[in-house]
């Protein structure tokens, strides 16, 4: 039988609660995930809060609560608030900042009155290291500093304030339960050469249609030579599934790339992006056979997806405790 693949709860069991909420981490551990996969980003005065995007409009009541407080852009931005600001905040499932509406409405009601705040990375780490102890779990943690290049040009460092945190609750070495995740190659060459940092390093893949990481060839990232220069400078990778098969449309036939061989021939280890049970891809009928394509005939060696406990539940019926 093959190594248990991963389950990697993405922004905590977000298919059920609000993401990087503490309550949605606790229903990760409850429901058997291997890691929690949490995003960092930097407050006015310098705090890493766990947070996905750099503007808080999609996630939070910062329009009501600071009016006058947006950038030319209509948004308002984490870094321009301090923590104290962040703390008066609501957090909600996540909404088109536009339109208002829910972006999943099947989800946790974003217009629910219960109480959900934007946590720091100590205190998220605190809660993991509890809850490991309390229940006699050992939880990892899957980090991705958001925006490096985007922190440098609003004169933060939020790689090395991540990795200070990290090492202060003693995560330091290969050995440790934590991943550090980056779109950015340079900022994973940074944290590993400038920084020093020994923790288990992942080269996201991104889609160059996302303009998300200008200069960054991620069409060459996933080829042989382009993994080729990859395994120089991290330990596995992280694509979007759409790159390990691609999804041609309802009626056609999916392609179904090397990716994942290329990969481990360079001892590289695949764990794609993002398996959501109400976003299916248009190939397989049901989030099960979705899992069954990518686990065993793809072979990936974990993924991250918003419903941890139907990944578990699914790998628990092949035998897999």
């Amino acid at each position: 039988m093959k190594k248990k693949p991963l389950v990697i709860a993405h922004r905590g069991a977000c298919g059920y609660l609000p993401e990087h909420s503490l309550a949605g981490t606790a229903l990760a551990f409850g429901m058997g995930a291997d890691y929690v996969e949490l995003d960092a980003v930097l407050t006015k005065d310098d705090v890493p809060i766990v947070f996905h995007d750099h503007y808080l409009d999609a996630m939070t009541n910062v329009a009501d609560m600071f009016p006058g407080r947006k950038r030319a852009d209509g948004r308002h931005y984490a870094v321009d608030f301090t923590l104290e600001e962040i703390k008066t905040l609501r957090l909600h499932d996540r909404v088109d900042p536009d339109t208002g509406r829910q972006t999943h409405p099947g989800r946790f009601p974003a217009e629910s009155l219960a109480h959900f705040e934007i946590p720091t990375l100590e205190e998220e780490i605190d809660f993991i290291q509890g809850l490991n102890k309390s229940m006699g779990t050992d939880m990892g943690i899957y980090i991705e500093p958001k925006g490096p290049a985007y922190h440098w040009d609003e004169g933060k460092d939020i790689g090395k304030a991540v990795i200070d945190v990290f090492h202060r609750f003693g995560y330091r070495t290969r050995d440790s339960r934590c991943y550090i995740q980056s779109f950015e190659p340079d900022a994973i060459r940074y944290m590993r050469e400038t920084l020093k940092s020994d923790l288990k390093m992942v080269q996201l893949i991104g889609d160059v249609t996302w303009e998300e990481t200008p200069g960054v060839d991620y069409v060459r990232m996933v080829t042989p030579a382009g993994l080729d220069e990859v395994a120089r400078y991290a330990d596995l990778i992280g694509p979007w599934m759409n790159q390990v098969i691609v999804d041609n449309g309802a009626g056609n036939r999916p392609d179904y790339t090397g990716l994942v061989e290329w990969a481990h021939e360079r001892n590289l280890e695949v764990h794609p992006y993002t398996f959501r049970a109400d976003s299916l891809p248009s190939y397989v009928s049901d989030f099960d056979e979705l899992l069954e394509v990518y686990f065993f005939t793809m072979k990936v060696d974990g993924i991250f997806t918003d419903f941890p406990d139907r990944a578990v539940h699914f790998l628990n019926k092949k035998g897999f405790e």
